[in-house]
This record gives structure tokens, C-alpha cells and sequence, in this order.
């Protein structure tokens, strides 16, 4: 063996340009072990899935999947990727929106489950050649991960003889070099042995450049270099606190410490002062990132609580006991609202936003079917009731030439009643259909009606009676003072005029206009009611027509199409009772306004039901 003298080997390196800068750049011999692991270990502390979960949350704010045919393009544009791009919580996140647009079909007790559809088909066949693609990946960077590790235990073990060697500086320096250079260009190794493997090579390192005698001249080169370079890398860390993008700050910062570790020491003197405000810097950025995950996961929480809200709130609504269109297309506008909100509102946390949207959407499906399957009902009955009302109108046209005036006449009377019987029928048919029906059964009483001449004398008996009732009313307004006489007079004398039969058609009219302004003199000058005149009115009107049963259907008719339109009204003003508040001042009056116009109208559908009551006994 050569035994040579270190101050030759110095000097011999200072002539060497290339000894020289590989002499430059050793300077990890001296460095503290315990100082310089820190920068890896507080990386990997900070590196949680935290990171994983915004890139995965920026994913998906980014792309809106709202069918299965987004599900299936968004899987095929995947294919395009590289196996190393391709995520495997992506490839699930799929998968489990293609379950939710996309559920199986559940086969019926003892049969065999369908086969799967083409669309289920081709889904499952790009799934499955991502997973493979994604696992031959994956076996590949550990294979290479495994091999990379191997090298590195090799280096430093070949460094760690070096450093016993002491007496060749001359010969083992230059392979020294290389051997870092080697070990700083082969890839990486498994996460879970990194850092035990760069603490490793670190010591051997330091044992390297502390147990040899190189010259002093390169060492504090070196040491000079690797400082100035460090001083970079802090001022680098220092201005990355002031990065808006908190994530972009963090990456970088792994990248600097990723440097930070390939360069080799400086002066012993500077070791701890440029490492701590190095790891100060690092701490500020390190704050920033764990604030900003900590602020994200209260907003997430409160996104969660709303949407939570949200799908109670849309689990309690009823309805089951919604009958008619109106109600129907209230409770719709309710879920849209609903939906509308939902839009709003922020991603709850990962392991949460799915199941929330996939309860939401569950009772949003569940309303709409239930909608579809009554108007589809409603629409069926619609049409059954427009095939019965079109066959009785082609029997009244039938019918309406019929001579045979008692037998024709029950039978109108018969279809009258039954038309009663059947409900609404399609809105462009009602008017027509009704028209019809209405214009055969007039034509055929008015038949009737000319053909019963024999009752006009009894017609002229009965105006002159009614005349005189007239004027009997009529002098109550001036004979009469007491209001108790007048009200029992009139009643009396309208009772009478209800017991008279038919007068002449061309006298009805006019006789009822008089009759009737004379009893409203009589209502005017003592205040009877309104609603009670309304019914008097009524009372007689329905009296002029009596015997007239086309007439007193139709008025039926409009009576209860007038009721149904009360009533519906009624429960418009009742469902909006209930949204109401009386905390302020001004939901107490609009409280008050709603209730008067309910008693209201309870009055008015009462009346309308005691009219249609004195029409139907008159039938």
C-alpha cells in the first residue's frame, strides 16, 4: 500500500481542477445527525392524507357528474392517462357513482339476477383494464423501489469502508464522489425506508469526512459552497410564507427539503444557526398548511350539518294525501327549492358527501315517482270519465226526437243524475263535452214544453196570485213599522209565492225581477243581512224555475263547480297559514287578514252547500 502525505494530496487536489470540485462539494462529514434528519422527519409528519383529500375534493369540484353517461365518458377519458396518474380512489369514486345512477336490478323472489346491460358491460370492462394497468404500475415502482434501496445500501456500505481506509486519501476520495453522485441519481425507495436510509447515508458520510485527513483549504471550500447554497434554499423557504396558494407553498417546500438533504454540510460553527432558521421558515409554511386543513374541515362540517338539515327536511314532507294538480305542483316547487339549496351549499367531508347526496337524491326519486304514477292515475280517470260523459251525451242526441214524453223524460232525468255521478274529465273536453250534453237535453225539454199547452190558463192563474204577493210586499215598506212584523210578513208571502206554480215564460223574467226588488226594498229599509237576502234571492230564483229540471241541473252544476273553487282556495289560504309567523308585527296582521278570509270563506262554501242541497230536493 501507498502511503502518501496529506498536504501532498491537498495540494495535488488544488492543481486538480476535477479533484479540486469534487473536493468542494464533501462537506457532510462534520454535519450533526440528530439537526440534519430533522427537515425529513418534519416533512413526513406534515405529509398526511389531508393533501389527498383537497386534490381529491379540487377533482371533483371541477368535474360534475350528474348521469351515468358522465360516469362512463369520465371512465373512458381516464384510459388516455398514464398508469402513474391513474388514481385508485378515482377508479372507486366511479365506481360507486356508476351503483348510484346505474343500481342493479333487483330480481324477483326464486329468479336468477339479470344479466348485466351493455352499458354495465362496457363500464366494468374499462374499470377493469384501468385496475390492471394501475396494478402492473405499481408492481413495476416497487420492483424498482426494491432495486433503488438495494443500490443505496451498497453505496453506503462502500462509503463506510472508505471512511476506515484513511491512509489513501489520494485514491479514495475521488470514488467517494462518485459514490455520493451515484446515490443522490438513483430514484426512490420506499417512503417507509427514505428516511432511515438518507440518516444512514448521512452518517456514513460524516464518518467518511471525519476520520480523513482532507486538506483543510477544500474542506472550508466546501463547506462555503454548501452554505451559500443553503442560504438559498432559506431565503426560498422564507418567501414561500408569504405564497397565497397554501398547498403550492407546502409542495415547494418539500422540493427545497428534497435539496436541502443533497447538500453536504457547513462549518460546524454554522450547522445549528442556518438549520434553525431553516426550520423556522419550514414551521411557518407547515402552520399555514395545517390552519388551512383545519379551517377546511369546519366547513366541511357545516357544509355536512346543512346538508343533513336538508335531507330531514325533504324526508318530512308528505305526500301521500296530495289529490289534486294544484297540490302536486306546490309540493314539486317545494323540492326544486329544496334541490335549488342543496346546489348551494358546500362538499361535506369525503367519507360523508356521497352517502348525503345519495339520501337527498333518494327522496327526490321517490317524490317524483310517486308524482308520475298519480298523474298517470289521474290521467286514466280523466279518460274513463270522458268515455262515460261522451256516452251519455250520444244518448241524449239519441234521444232528444223521442215523442214519448214520460218514458224520454225519465230517462233524461236518469242520465241527468247520473252525469252528476262522474267526475272531471280533461280540461279541452269539459266546456264541449258539456255543451253538448246540456243542448240535447234543452232541445228535448224545450220540445216538452211547447208541446204541454193545456197548462197556460193554469200559468195566468198563477201570475195573477203572484202579482198580488207583489203588492202586498210592497206595502209592507210603508204599512209596516216593526222589523220583527216585516221580516215575519215577508217570509210568509215568500212562502206563498214558492206554492205557486208556473206563470207564463214570457212574464217569468220580468215577474221575478219585480218580485225580487221588492223584496229588497223590504231588506233595505230594516238591514236584513246580506248572506240571509243572498239566500232569499236564491230561494226564489230557484222557485222561478221549479219544474225545470234541465235549468236546476245546470244550476247544480254551477254551484258545484263554484264549491270546488272555494274549496280549493280555502286550502291554498290553510297551507299558507302554516308558513306564516306571528313573531313579527307584521306576520301577526297578515295572520289575522289570512284567518278573516278563511271564516269567510267557510261562510260562503256553508251557503254554497245548503244551495246545492234545496237544488238537489227540488230534482
Amino acid at each position: 500500500m501507498d502511503m502518501k502525505d496529506p498536504a501532498s494530496a491537498a495540494q495535488q487536489a488544488a492543481e486538480d481542477p476535477k479533484m479540486n470540485e469534487a473536493v468542494a462539494t464533501e462537506a457532510d462529514a462534520t454535519s450533526n445527525p440528530a439537526t440534519d434528519i430533522d427537515p425529513e422527519a418534519a416533512a413526513e409528519e406534515i405529509m398526511t392524507e389531508g393533501e389527498t383529500a383537497v386534490e381529491a375534493a379540487e377533482e371533483s369540484e371541477k368535474k360534475r357528474i350528474e348521469s351515468v353517461e358522465d360516469v362512463l365518458a369520465e371512465a373512458l377519458a381516464m384510459m388516455a392517462k398514464e398508469p402513474a396518474d391513474i388514481a385508485t380512489d378515482e377508479i372507486r369514486r366511479l365506481r360507486q357513482l356508476f351503483t348510484i345512477y346505474h343500481p342493479a336490478a333487483t330480481p324477483a323472489e326464486g329468479e336468477e339476477a339479470p344479466a348485466p346491460d351493455q352499458t354495465e358491460m362496457q363500464f366494468n370492462a374499462v374499470i377493469d383494464e384501468l385496475k390492471a394497468r394501475k396494478a402492473a404500475w405499481t408492481a413495476k415502482v416497487e420492483a424498482e423501489r426494491a432495486e433503488n434501496l438495494a443500490r443505496k445500501n451498497a453505496i453506503i456500505e462502500e462509503i463506510l469502508s472508505l471512511a476506515d481506509d484513511t491512509d489513501n486519501v489520494n485514491r479514495t476520495f475521488p470514488r467517494y464522489r462518485e459514490l455520493q453522485d451515484e446515490f443522490n441519481a438513483i430514484g426512490e425507495v420506499d417512503p417507509t425506508e427514505e428516511t432511515a436510509v438518507w440518516k444512514r447515508f448521512q452518517d456514513a458520510r460524516e464518518k467518511y469526512s471525519d476520520n480523513l485527513k482532507i486538506n483543510k483549504e477544500l474542506r472550508d471550500y466546501d463547506f462555503k459552497k454548501n452554505l451559500a447554497e443553503k442560504e438559498q434554499m432559506l431565503a426560498e423557504a422564507i418567501a414561500l410564507a408569504a405564497e397565497e396558494d397554501v398547498i403550492a407553498a407546502y409542495r415547494k417546500l418539500q422540493e427545497i427539503h428534497n435539496r436541502w438533504r443533497q447538500v453536504g454540510p457547513v462549518a460546524k460553527e454554522l450547522r445549528d444557526d442556518i438549520w434553525n432558521r431553516f426550520r423556522e421558515a419550514s414551521a411557518e409554511v407547515n402552520k399555514r398548511y395545517q390552519a388551512f386543513f383545519e379551517e377546511r374541515k369546519t366547513r366541511e362540517a357545516e357544509n355536512e350539518a346543512a346538508k343533513t338539515a336538508l335531507c330531514e327536511r325533504i324526508e318530512a314532507l308528505d305526500y301521500t294525501a296530495l289529490k289534486n294538480f294544484s297540490e302536486w305542483d306546490e309540493m314539486t316547487r317545494a323540492i326544486v327549492a329544496l334541490q335549488e339549496e342543496w346546489r348551494k351549499i358546500g362538499f361535506a367531508s369525503k367519507k360523508v358527501n356521497r352517502q348525503l347526496f345519495a339520501r337527498f337524491r333518494k327522496s327526490c326519486d321517490a317524490f317524483f315517482a310517486a308524482k308520475t304514477d298519480h298523474f298517470r292515475t289521474a290521467r286514466e280517470e280523466l279518460a274513463a270519465n270522458l268515455a262515460r260523459k261522451q256516452a251519455l251525451t250520444e244518448k241524449a242526441e239519441a234521444l232528444k226526437e223521442s215523442t214519448d214524453w214520460r218514458e224520454a223524460t225519465e230517462q233524461f232525468v236518469a242520465m241527468q243524475k247520473e252525469w252528476k255521478t262522474i267526475g272531471s274529465v280533461p280540461k279541452k273536453y269539459s266546456d264541449s263535452i258539456w255543451e253538448r250534453f246540456t243542448a240535447a237535453c234543452d232541445y228535448f225539454f224545450e220540445r216538452k214544453k211547447k208541446a204541454g199547452n193545456g197548462a197556460r190558463s193554469a200559468e195566468a192563474a198563477n201570475l195573477r196570485a203572484k202579482r198580488e204577493i207583489i203588492g202586498k210586499l210592497s206595502a209592507i215598506v210603508t204599512e209596516v213599522e216593526s222589523k220583527e212584523d216585516a221580516l215575519k210578513a215577508m217570509k210568509e208571502l215568500q212562502q206563498q209565492w214558492q206554492e205557486i206554480g208556473h206563470v207564463p215564460f214570457r212574464e217569468k223574467d220580468k215577474l221575478y225581477e219585480t218580485y225580487r226588488s221588492a223584496c229588497d226594498e223590504i231588506r233595505k229599509k230594516f238591514a236584513i243581512a246580506e248572506r240571509s237576502a243572498r239566500r232569499e234571492r236564491f230561494e226564489a230564483s230557484v222557485a222561478s224555475i221549479e219544474g225545470d229540471n234541465d235549468k236546476i241541473y245546470r244550476e247544480r252544476e254551477r254551484m258545484l263547480r263554484t264549491l270546488e273553487g272555494r274549496r280549493n282556495e280555502l286550502r291554498t289560504y290553510q297551507n299558507n297559514l302554516g308558513f306564516l309567523s306571528s313573531k313579527s308585527k307584521n306576520g301577526d296582521s297578515l295572520l289575522r287578514d289570512m284567518s278573516r278570509r278563511i271564516d269567510n270563506l267557510k261562510a260562503d262554501i256553508a251557503e254554497i252547500e245548503e244551495k246545492i242541497k234545496l237544488l238537489d230536493s227540488k230534482l
